[in-house]
């Protein structure tokens, strides 16, 4: 069979006897120096260790906590995701960026992640609603990308050695120097890193529903809210500063603790509202949102050695004894053996680490996960807990009639 050669766009499409293949034009999407060269980037950690790799993203230098993520797609609602607020994060999946970027796909109103780490970022865009390149969106967005660099050592480096302050940079190519800047970087621990995440200012994500909730935003994402939406929720998002009293005088059927970045003994002011909160109204909490519960409720949190980020986290549900396939993107977790069991339940168990997942209060209509039901990347089978949250408030709604 005859060969068709065209050329559109910088590439050579080859069409015959054969599946279509991509020739790829050099010069086109990636980001080069005087000479024409990709250039140089580096990702230097507190305990020495340097990669080298190629920039792909903005020319500029950030620091932050490098973490890994398993997802194989899903790296447009992973760079929106608020909770990466602080980190670095380097994506396990080979090929990243082969579907470009979008504009529905955004999970907040801005990505947060602090530098992009991946083994290939893919020449092609190829998806129909596609918009824009990754490379060309971070560029866009000032957040340095770096490929080229073996990302399964590093992602072993940081399961056998945990999360580490990082710097990644294109413009200071200095090892020692890299990595003196990564040991003087700020890190998570006693951060408050919500106050930079949190929205300005109180506002309405839609106006109608059964049930009035107010969601606590410490990086919530957005498609909490629009599952909120679909099961009957009119929802109010407020700051996370805001006051138990100021909730209370909205006059909700329920509150709704989010997800987000960092320490949450960084932001006691979130517990010491939901501690105030206890016993007045139902509360739901996901992620940050269990930690902060569980600091209301007396318990302490700790840093895990690595975090658990990605979209294929067992957990089990302990009364069915269920086993979800859940996504989940947390440093900290709750200690379960700083919780007063007589008076709360643990619902949820992580299957790798045995690490907590759930709680629910056993008098109180008061219940939380760790993991993200909402998914936005990840599986959706554990939405059912959304549903469980309009349950309580409607049996709380009706208990308040008699």
């Amino acid at each position: 069979m005859a060969v068709k050669i065209s050329k559109i766009n910088g590439y050579f499409y080859y069409y015959g006897d054969k599946p279509l293949h991509y020739i790829i034009n050099r010069n086109h999407m990636k980001k080069k120096d005087k000479n024409g060269h990709q250039k140089p980037a580096k990702l230097a950690l507190e305990d020495g260790k340097v990669f080298t790799g190629l920039s792909f993203g903005a020319d500029c230098e950030r620091t932050g906590e490098v973490v890994f993520n398993t997802s194989m797609s899903g790296y447009q609602e992973i760079l929106t995701d608020p909770s990466y607020k602080g980190q670095i994060v380097t994506m396990t999946y080979p090929l990243i960026g082969n579907y470009g970027v979008n504009t529905e796909d955004v999970e907040s109103r801005q990505p947060f992640v602090e530098g992009f780490v991946v083994k290939e970022c893919s020449k092609i865009t190829s998806n129909w609603r596609s918009k824009k390149s990754l490379a060309d969106y971070l560029k866009e967005n000032n957040i340095p990308g770096i490929e080229g660099i073996d990302t399964r050592a590093l992602t072993k480096h940081i399961r056998l050695q945990g999360a580490m302050k990082a710097v990644i940079s294109t413009i200071d190519l200095n090892d020692r120097s890299l990595v003196k800047k990564a040991k003087a970087s700020p890190g998570l621990v006693g951060r408050d890193l919500v106050k930079e995440v949190t929205v300005g200012k109180a506002y309405d994500w839609n106006n109608k529903g059964k049930y009035k909730v107010v969601a606590i935003d410490c990086g919530i994402k957005y498609n909490i809210l629009r599952i909120l939406a679909q099961n009957n929720c009119q929802v109010t998002v407020v700051p996370a500063k805001t006051k138990a009293d100021e909730i209370l005088k909205m006059n909700p059927d329920g509150v709704f603790l989010s997800n987000g970045p960092g320490d949450p003994e960084g932001a006691m002011y979130v517990a010491e509202t939901a501690k105030k909160l206890l016993g007045k109204i139902p509360m739901f909490g996901i992620c940050l949102g269990q930690q902060m519960l569980g600091l209301a409720l007396g318990g302490k949190t700790y840093k895990l050695k690595f975090g658990h980020h990605g979209g294929n986290h067992p957990v089990k549900d302990l009364s069915n004894n269920r086993i979800y396939i859940t996504a989940q993107n947390h440093g900290f977790c709750v200690d379960i053996d700083t919780l007063n069991k007589d008076e709360i339940e643990i619902t949820h168990i992580n299957l790798n680490d045995n690490t907590l997942e759930g709680i629910r209060h056993k008098n109180l209509p008061v219940f939380s996960v760790q993991f993200h039901p909402e998914h936005s990347p990840g599986p959706q089978e554990a939405e059912y807990l959304f549903r469980n949250f309009v349950n309580l408030m409607e049996k709380n709604k009706c208990s308040a009639t008699l």
